[in-house]
């Protein structure tokens, strides 16, 4: 049975962190942290688990998950954010998946839970991701800030049994101010890419992130905080675009 190395990036994480190393100390060999200079008790906590604590200065979402999967001493890796944990359920998923001479890697459902609710519809759930494999084969790409892990080549993955437990945002305004924050990154990262806003993207792609979050998703089985999330997906959207479009009037933007 190949041994297996959790991975983790961390900024400021104290209110997360423990609940993320406590559902992963009876399944992985090895913990890695590689944290981008926290002024919190992050480190301190970590200490108490014997992870192996790592500080690298942030570059990008995706520059540093790569790094940090650099970093695991076992060639398979469990990547998890702080504020993700596993449930008991998906945990005994990993051990046995472990113990049958896996491949290239295993997908799992992540649930998120928005505001003390655990969202079941929308693009929110299943939230499939690929979170468990073997670093020689997988790497993480995308567009930061949304980065996801991809095979190298097209190779087959397998599913898991159980739910990746994600706590995201425990108040509106949190929600309203990673929005803000997210929004700019992505518009930087589309900006680099050679990537333009027309006037009707304005218009059209906020449109249809709400209508494909609230209706063709089923997001208003979640009720009020169902479409709270199609709403901020839809302002997530509508705030890439215009400042897409402000880099494109001014030609640049501040790399500060």
């Amino acid at each position: 049975m190949p041994k297996l190395s959790a991975v983790i990036i961390t900024y400021n994480e104290q209110e997360n962190i423990k609940r993320c190393l406590d559902s992963l100390k009876s399944t992985v060999d090895e913990i890695v942290v590689v944290d981008s200079g926290s002024t919190d008790k992050t480190a301190e906590i970590c200490s108490e688990f014997g992870v192996r604590f790592i500080v690298h200065s942030f570059q990008g979402h995706i520059e540093q998950k790569n790094y940090a999967l650099d970093q695991a001493s076992n060639n398979w890796v469990l990547s998890l954010d702080a504020d993700e944990a596993l449930s008991p359920q998906l945990a005994e998923s990993v051990r046995k998946a472990m113990a049958d001479n896996p491949q290239t890697g295993f997908t799992m459902n992540r649930l998120n839970n928005y505001c003390g609710s655990w969202i079941k519809h929308g693009t929110w759930y299943p939230d499939r991701k690929l979170r468990l494999f073997d670093k020689s084969k997988v790497r993480w790409t995308g567009v930061n800030p949304h980065d996801r892990a991809e095979p190298l080549q097209s190779e087959k993955v397998f599913h898991l049994k159980g739910d990746l437990l994600h706590y995201s945002y425990k108040t509106i305004e949190e929600h309203i101010k990673r929005v803000d924050f997210f929004s700019s990154i992505a518009a930087k990262a589309y900006f680099d890419k050679g990537k333009r806003c027309k006037a009707h993207h304005l218009l059209i792609r906020p449109a249809h992130a709400f209508i494909r979050d609230f209706i063709l998703r089923l997001g208003f089985l979640d009720g009020y905080k169902g479409w709270v999330i199609a709403r901020m997906a839809s302002y997530y959207t509508f705030l890439k675009y215009i400042k897409l479009r402000d880099y494109q009037r001014t030609g640049s933007y501040d790399k500060s």
